[in-house]
């Protein structure tokens, strides 16, 4: 009998756009001799939908017209299941349009990524892949992971978190902290997105002023921190969870600005690799997508020494099982090119892609990945159901108000 998966996708988040891609490339992959895939687009307002046209990646050229074609739909817990209620009701006929045995979140950034959807996920009881509440939480957070990262005796760089009032409040005395901690160059990000959004580096406090207005348009709290010299990057994928997880070959991406850009990830000329074209059509699309992460040029392996890697992958392993991550995530470094001195920048705990591109060179097809992090969700939803989340008690036999 197969498994009913819901893949989860789109939702109130900057990288809206992205998760779309990166879901409908998973739909592709996944083996539908064990799964009946359902596919579920969550709108920028966190409106549910289903339908024949929601896994059509060409559909999303005109969303008011794919949302038309659609049925709205509230996830709920009816009578020990999870399941997918119409929205808005009927008088008459059936409600639950779907029963669902495990959802496959892909999603992308604030409101989505960081623990938000993975609570109502947890309050439905219905098993989940990637990371639980907390980690995803956490992982969303910039600030928070270095604290961890450092606490686990992993390297990172030294930052400043900043708060919009306070630079509101007093901006010449802020500037002054920040040239006074760190000098020339940083850069500055805002604290919980991805995807190189709000990004920007100052080399004088003309560009730090424009960096930092960049940087909260898009939050609340924003990280400055020194810019690495001979900057090279390098990711790491890993899967699995808090008791076994492994690390896939490193990568470099070949970024032709300072710093890796949104327009570098998402819209630059890559994708010749085989992996990149493998997984972007869907059995109703019409064009050709974007291929997302996938797309981005880069160096699979990274020119690095074996030694080096190595260290590299054994940081990435520490660093995902510090964070009790679960499925997959990369994990990214900086490095000086000429003192190869080693950062941990931060980890997405969704990448991309999936970061399948990294997985596919140590032997491991997309679609035996996918099949990887289902078991990995299942493993813990088990291990969760086993726990005791109450105890006999009289207390309300003489509660008094």
């Amino acid at each position: 009998m197969k498994l009913k998966l819901a893949l989860l996708f789109g939702g109130k988040s900057v990288e809206h756009e992205i998760s779309i891609i990166s879901a409908l490339q998973a739909a592709a992959a996944l083996d539908t001799e064990k799964y009946d895939v359902l596919p579920v687009y969550m709108t920028k307002e966190n409106v549910f939908y289903i339908g024949e046209q929601i896994g059509n990646i060409a559909a999303y050229r005109d969303i008011p017209k794919l949302l038309a074609q659609s049925q709205q739909v509230l996830p709920a817990r009816v009578e020990g299941k999870a399941v997918l209620l119409r929205q808005p009701a009927k008088a008459f006929g059936k409600q639950a349009l779907a029963e669902l045995d495990a959802v496959f979140p892909i999603v992308h950034g604030t409101n989505v990524e960081d623990g938000a959807l993975q609570g109502l996920l947890r309050l439905l009881g219905v098993p989940f892949v990637g990371c639980d509440v907390t980690a995803a939480a956490i992982g969303m957070d910039k600030y928070a992971q270095k604290a961890l990262f450092k606490a686990a005796g992993i390297p990172v760089l030294d930052a400043l978190c900043l708060r919009q009032a306070e630079y509101d409040a007093d901006e010449a005395a802020l500037l002054l902290r920040l040239e006074e901690t760190f000098g020339y160059p940083v850069v500055v990000k805002p604290v919980n997105l991805g995807s190189s959004v709000g990004i920007g580096k100052a080399k004088d406090q003309a560009a730090l002023r424009l960096a930092l207005d960049l940087a909260f348009r898009f939050a609340a709290r924003v990280l400055v921190e020194p810019a690495v010299q001979n900057l090279r990057e390098i990711n790491c994928s890993v899967l699995g969870n808090a008791d076994a997880a492994r690390a896939s070959v490193c990568e470099e991406p070949l970024n032709a600005d300072e710093i890796l850009s949104y327009e570098n990830k998402y819209l630059g000329s890559g994708g010749k690799s085989k992996a990149a074209k493998a997984y972007t059509k869907t059995p109703s699309a019409t064009a050709q997508p974007s291929k997302g992460m996938a797309s981005l040029e880069r160096k699979i392996p990274a020119e690095l020494p074996a030694e080096q890697a190595a260290h590299i992958q054994a940081l990435a392993v520490q660093a995902f099982q510090a964070l009790d991550a679960n499925g997959v995530a990369r994990i990214d470094f900086l490095m000086d090119g000429k003192t190869g001195e080693i950062w941990l920048n931060e980890i997405n705990t969704i990448p991309g892609s999936l970061s399948f591109y990294l997985w596919e060179p140590t032997g491991v097809p997309y679609p035996a990945l996918l099949d990887e992090m289902i078991r990995l969700a299942f493993q813990r939803h088990r291990a969760q159901e086993d726990l005791a989340f109450s105890f006999a008690t009289n207390v309300l036999a003489s509660a008094k108000i």
